[in-house]
């Protein structure tokens, strides 16, 4: 049984949406980051960064969201959620997960966690303004990639657009929301309706 380590509405949402689409056996782990319970030793010694998500896998542990994508995808390559290695689709389905986890995300830990990169308030706040200004262009980049979607691998369903779906919700409460963006918007709510994504949302006390 898979073991998923989270936070509600972090980048845990992935892969526990992922692990719902699996249908494969898994237990959730809540981490308390309120209480700092991911800077705990025993966190630690699982994840020497203090991040969520974390995935143990029998004796094997994994961290980094895309990571954990890409391992759950194709040690069931039956779920048709990842393309076959060697294929064109394979190669897209590289570039975007990395491209999200990559270049979007790192924007958005400018967004959320301003304090890593500026010390005063206003060096803070400048950040964040100047992150979600950035991301604008990758949101473009991204809807651009989906107009012959639904799916950013086309008609294909696959574990990025699961990722994509979480990229977006982060940015709810911008002044331009991903959603904002029509094909975007089309993806993520092909996403959103589907019963595992619902069920991770559940999970979690999302809405």
């Amino acid at each position: 049984m898979y073991k998923l380590f989270y936070s509600p509405g972090s980048a845990a949402m992935a892969p526990h949406a992922l692990l719902e689409e699996l249908g494969q056996p898994f237990e959730l782990v809540k981490v308390d980051t309120k209480s700092k319970e991911h800077r705990q030793p025993a966190y630690l010694k699982l994840n020497p960064n203090g991040r969520v998500p974390t995935l143990v896998d029998g004796d094997q542990v994994i961290y980094e969201t895309a990571a954990i994508m890409l391992h759950l995808a194709d040690k069931h390559p039956g779920s048709g959620l990842a393309p076959a290695v060697g294929t064109a689709e394979r190669a897209l389905y590289y570039q975007w997960l990395v491209y999200m986890t990559n270049t979007v995300q790192e924007a958005y830990i400018e967004y959320y966690h301003p304090d890593y990169y500026a010390k005063t308030e206003a060096g803070q706040a400048e950040v964040k303004a100047v992150s979600e200004e950035r991301l604008q262009p990758m949101f473009q980049i991204l809807d651009k990639a989906l107009e012959k979607g639904p799916f950013l691998l086309g008609s294909k369903f696959s574990a990025a657009d699961i990722f994509l779906m979480m990229m977006a919700r982060w940015s709810r409460n911008m002044k331009k929301p991903a959603a904002t963006y029509p094909n975007i918007k089309r993806c993520v709510d092909a996403v959103m309706a589907r019963p595992a994504t619902q069920r991770m949302m559940a999970a979690q006390g999302l809405t």
